[in-house]
């Protein structure tokens, strides 16, 4: 029997309704990993799923999840659906009856099935243990990380708070959240010799107290990779959105050295999406989250470099060197870049908002609030794909969901699969013609006073939550003056660049720019920040392989 990488804190999970047969999954998974493992049981999907956000807020490590499939409430590949979010890295085992196979097999789709087994699996010998051994060791050969959970004590409406957790939650940094009001909160607070003037508090695994600290410094204290290996790549993708990770997957997958710089945590405005139902190969939809950190490892895998916290601001040329530059005036130099970006959320402008943003005012999904919108009335502005998957996301658990949308419909900006689904939803409603006039609140959003575009009448509703979906600008200001863009903003590439037949200004070579590349020989864009993308998650992964290949093309001509 194998054992295990830190038998004190590493899990076999196991979940079924019938008390009989969950015990005697136990009973057989103790006798032979019980030494090495911790045995949890449950008996319900929503108590094996609290199970494992509590082992994930507490750092420990799950290997092995194995779910029955005819569960009341929540059967067993919805449950392991879930759980995978948690624990992407567990190996994952449905239990089936013979009746159940198809389901099984149509599991192996949706939640990335490891394997299925048949019950009863007696002997264990020969039905359980051997396919258990098996999973136990991959998963001792993957990128799992023990990370100890670092603690976070904050005000409950506070944004720089939100922002932390925030940060910490999209890099996949387990964490636990306390109340600076509430017992165990204070008593961190007088163990760090701090008081709640200046908050969040950070505590690191290591238990270090840093008070109010920039996402630099705690990337940096968390463990998150902020420094270069080197001084000179092939490679340098800038962005760790869709397009990036798909540059940096086919990059290193390839032989090049390549090294992707995000400011703020990889998956971009994809990351942050609930469910993403039109990617290919995802028939019952996927996280933004999970397709992320999913494409993090893949591409950590290859062997490419992942940054998190450095914000590029400028990029020069020096010969055949592409040169970018950080904000701390450090820099490092490469053969060639490619310009993922991506874009923000433009902001409300209506009064009242930028005091309250974070504070009930969110900009994108951020999921790490939606717990707390339980039993709440929820407003959600925007008509776009990411406004309606925040919606069916939050009206889960929300008393409400109320899109509040500029136009006379959803049709011109929401695909058609998810204005059905809202249609369907008896807690979701659309109100067409109505903006925010203002926002109103002390220390958190309390009331929102709405217009009808049409007649101006204006109506004050009560409201705790807001989240924004109104658009997106290029993040590209840092280039002004070195690549060519748009009036927006957006980078121009390829056909783009020459529509009368003409290079661009400056441009040096006999050939024209290729299809991705940029006024500057050797710069790429993909995704979302170039002129005329197509804005959805598959043409930027798309765009970044493809960005990956005309990198190639110019290497070998220079």
């Amino acid at each position: 029997m194998a054992q295990a990488a830190d038998a004190t804190r590493t899990v076999i999970l196991t979940v079924d309704d019938d008390p009989g047969v969950s015990r005697a999954v136990a009973r057989d998974l103790r006798r032979r990993y019980g030494e090495s493992y911790r045995i949890v049981r449950a008996e319900s999907g929503e108590s094996a799923l609290e199970a494992l956000r509590e082992l994930k807020l507490r750092g420990d490590l799950v290997a092995v999840i194995l779910a029955d499939y005819r569960m009341p409430q929540m059967n067993g590949i919805e449950f392991l659906e879930q759980a995978l979010d948690v624990y992407p890295g567990a190996r994952r085992v449905l239990l089936t009856a013979y009746a159940d196979t198809n389901a099984a097999i149509d599991a192996i789709n949706v939640v990335d099935l490891d394997h299925y087994l048949l019950k009863p699996w007696d002997p264990p010998e020969e039905k359980l243990y051997p396919v258990l051994d098996d999973l136990l060791e991959a998963w001792r050969s993957s990128d799992y990380r023990p990370v100890p959970a670092t603690k976070v004590v904050g005000h409950r409406w506070s944004a720089r708070s939100s922002d932390v957790r925030e940060f910490l939650a999209r890099n996949q940094v387990p964490y636990r959240w306390y109340s600076a009001d509430e017992p165990e909160g204070q008593r961190l607070l007088a163990a760090a010799g701090h008081d709640a003037q200046r908050l969040p508090l950070v505590i690191t695994p290591d238990g270090s107290p840093l008070v109010e600290p920039e996402a630099p410094e705690l990337a940096a204290r968390v463990g998150l990779a902020t420094t270069p290996a080197a001084d000179f790549y092939d490679l340098v993708v800038i962005g760790g959105g869709p397009a990036g990770l798909g540059s940096a997957v086919y990059g290193a997958s390839e032989g090049l050295r390549t090294v992707l710089v995000e400011r703020s945590a990889t998956g971009g405005q994809a990351g942050q999406s609930s469910r993403i139902e039109n990617y290919l190969g995802f028939p019952d939809g996927v996280s933004g989250g999970q397709l992320t950190e999913r494409a993090r490892r893949q591409a950590a895998k290859f062997g490419a470099e992942i940054l998190t916290a450095r914000e590029v601001t400028g990029l020069e040329i020096n010969g055949s060197a592409r040169v970018v530059r950080f904000s701390d005036g450090s820099a490092i130099a490469a053969h060639s870049v490619i310009l993922a970006t991506g874009v923000s959320y433009r902001q409300l402008q209506a009064p009242g908002t930028s005091d309250l943003t974070g504070c009930g005012v969110f900009y994108g999904s951020a999921l790490t609030e939606a717990s707390s919108c339980q039993g709440h009335d929820v407003y959600i502005v925007g008509g776009a794909n990411s406004a309606g998957q925040a919606a069916m996301y939050l009206a889960r658990g929300a008393k409400s969901v109320t899109l509040l949308v500029r136009g006379e419909s959803l049709a011109a900006s929401m695909s058609y699969y998810l204005i059905q689904q809202i249609e369907e939803s008896p807690n979701i409603s659309v109100r067409c013609g109505t903006v925010v006039e203002a926002a109103h609140g002390s220390d958190h959003l309390e009331q929102l006073t709405l217009r009808d575009v049409g007649t101006g009448a204006t109506e004050l509703v009560d409201a705790q939550w807001m989240f924004v979906f109104i658009g997106a600008a290029p993040l590209t200001d840092w280039l002004d003056g070195t690549v060519l863009r748009d009036d927006h903003g957006f980078i121009l590439a390829g056909p783009d660049l020459t529509p009368d037949g003409r290079p661009p200004a400056g441009w040096e070579l006999d050939r024209p720019p290729y299809h991705l590349e940029t006024s500057i020989p050797g710069v790429f864009v993909a995704g979302d920040a170039r002129a005329e993308s197509a804005k959805r998650v598959a043409s930027a992964v798309g765009e970044g392989a493809m960005a990956v290949m005309l990198v190639h093309r110019y290497l070998e001509q220079s």
